[in-house]
């Protein structure tokens, strides 16, 4: 589930939601927040579903890659690094 494969659509795979997640991080956001901004679009404009679980998920890949990291307040924002 983590990568797109034959029968797992990129927007299935969590690597499809890391994309949403890199995407709605145009300023620092809480990982509620982000779950109610995803819930908005889930099945409109995101065409797969994913349940909170695999937004943590996703969201730990992305720190475990360097690509996200958390501010002073603890919401979660571009990593600076350049990754």
């Amino acid at each position: 589930m983590l990568l797109p494969d034959k029968h797992i659509s990129f927007a299935e795979s969590l690597l499809g939601l890391g994309h949403f997640v890199l995407e709605s991080l145009q300023t620092p956001i809480t990982i509620d927040n982000l779950w109610r901004n995803f819930e908005k679009i889930q099945g409109l404009e995101y065409p797969a579903y994913h349940s909170f679980d695999n937004l943590v998920l996703a969201v730990d890949v992305l720190y475990a890659l360097g690509a996200l990291e958390l501010d002073k307040e603890g919401l979660l924002k571009r990593s600076e690094t350049g990754h």
